[in-house]
């Protein structure tokens, strides 16, 4: 990436959507643009995990603002993730498919885990480079997140559904102010969050961080009332807890500090982090200036300058961690990508994603044999779908297992994903790719020709390819045969 060019990181968070857009500058960010507009979204999800029109509504009109800010950058240069609403809406595709046709860019919903990760990046970036062991802490409006890390690396990361927005709403809902409510919620989020404490079992960090959200907006009121300057400490949340419960209410909090976009959620955010100062047994915590949407950016500018990016590195991972024959792997994707390559001629960026994505899908077809043979296909989908998978947004994992799922076999069990294209045509030189190594060494592609017939297929070999390989060619006929099954034209014509 060049100096001078402008990238955009959109947060869609559970009560702000915030917009960050940075400039590159030797190699570094300097902020150009910083917006946030409170939509309370995660206030408009109700018991049956549904999105009201209201909330969606409202995350819309601050989407169609954003937009006209972003219109003109180039798609690889804008990156939008959404967080904890997301994952839990049931309705999420009512509200991003409109989303994205107004934004003009595609939005990530990213696992907990995920978005630890980007906020620990977002994080280091914007501390200084000192060899420290840090915990960060990010409390949202609908999860927290939990980081131990040195650097930049994050060395154990994790995400609990527990935040401003759902314990304000759980226990404060009526807006009053009590001293049972705010201990009730205290002990509710100590609940959710006791898992951490195997998690943080030994205390391994120097110094612990807050990042942006509810962190920031308590050390900024402390800030304002003479309790430390960019610092929370337990006596000064003690002291803010006092001061809630002297108010009463929150329409009676007269509290130098407060923004009015905090009100609604103060009490909430008071008692999640109250919990956290409990179970970690912190005095301390200083309140960081990063945040998921400066992980995301610099995420976006490491891309770019690294040989080997984050998805890369989780591929890699998964392959050793399930013990995947790596050389294998590679003959897979050799031929998969060469035969996807002559389906999309394409060398747009779009094309070079999708081809991507089969590589990867390739390099980690084998990983569900460390479960066992026999349907090695659906296990390896379901761990794809179900990890964390650091770097890849849900839905691309999501699009990755389907393309595992239906590596062999009948195509019945992905049916109903054989309508997308682009797809169908990850799947088919996956499943040909399989198929041609089923040797187990390099297969030769020379005299096989591959092209789209309509929404079918056709391959066509050679008479003396075809003599030469009869199990290959015994094979390609099974792969016609199970196409026809779900009415899909696949030809095979050996010469």
């Amino acid at each position: 990436m060049t100096d001078g060019q402008s990238i955009a990181a959109i947060d869609l968070g559970s009560n702000s959507f915030r917009l960050e857009i940075g400039r590159v500058a030797h190699g570094q960010l300097e902020r150009v643009e910083y917006l946030k507009e409170t939509v309370r979204l995660g206030a408009g999800l109700d018991s049956e995990g549904q999105l009201g029109a209201a909330a969606m509504q409202r995350g819309w009109d601050c989407l169609a603002r954003f937009a006209e800010r972003v219109r003109g950058f180039a798609p690889q240069n804008v990156r939008a993730v959404a967080t904890q609403t997301f994952r839990e809406a049931r309705n999420r595709a009512e509200f991003l498919v409109p989303a994205h046709r107004m934004l003009g860019f595609p939005i990530d919903v990213i696992s907990g885990r995920e978005e630890a990760r980007l906020i620990f990046a977002g994080v280091a970036h914007l501390l200084p480079e000192i060899d420290e062991r840090r915990l960060v802490v990010d409390i949202g409006g609908r999860s927290t997140e939990l980081v131990l890390g040195r650097g930049y690396a994050p060395s154990k990361v994790e995400s609990y559904p527990v935040g401003s927005v759902n314990v304000s709403m759980r226990h404060f809902a009526d807006g009053r102010l009590s001293r049972s409510a705010l201990d009730a919620a205290t002990l509710a989020a100590q609940a959710v969050l006791e898992d951490a404490l195997s998690f943080l079992a030994e205390r391994g960090w120097d110094q612990a961080y807050g990042s942006s959200g509810t962190v920031g907006a308590i050390a900024d009121i402390l800030a304002a009332n003479g309790q430390g300057e960019g610092i929370v400490t337990r006596d000064g949340l003690d002291w803010l807890a006092e001061e809630l419960l002297r108010a009463g209410h929150v329409d009676r909090l007269e509290i130098e500090g407060l923004k009015e976009d905090r009100r609604a959620v103060i009490g909430g955010g008071v008692a999640t982090l109250r919990a956290v100062f409990a179970l970690v047994g912190l005095e301390t915590m200083h309140s960081a200036r990063g945040a998921l949407r400066h992980g995301v950016l610099y995420e976006m500018l490491d891309r770019r300058v690294a040989t080997l990016d984050v998805r890369e590195r989780t591929v890699q991972r998964l392959q050793q961690k399930f013990g995947a024959d790596a050389a294998q792997a590679a003959r897979v994707g050799e031929a998969a990508t060469r035969l996807f390559a002559g389906l999309q001629p394409k060398r747009d960026r779009a094309t070079q994603q999708l081809a991507r994505e089969l590589a990867w899908a390739a390099a980690v077809h084998e990983i569900g044999r460390a479960v066992a043979h026999d349907g090695y296909n659906r296990h390896g989908a379901y761990i794809l779908e179900h990890s964390d998978g650091a770097g890849f947004a849900l839905h691309q994992l999501e699009r990755m297992g389907v393309l595992l799922l239906g590596q062999r076999g009948g195509l019945r069990k992905v049916a109903q994903w054989l309508d997308e294209g682009e797809l169908r045509d990850q799947l088919l030189c996956l499943r040909l790719g399989v198929l041609l190594c089923h040797a187990r060494r390099a297969p030769s592609l020379d005299g096989l020709g591959l092209a789209r017939r309509g929404s079918g297929y056709r391959v066509e070999v050679g008479g003396g390819w075809a003599a030469q390989h009869p199990r290959s060619a015994v094979l390609l006929e099974e792969e016609a045969a199970h196409w026809r099954r779900v009415d899909r034209t696949f030809d095979f014509v050996a010469g």
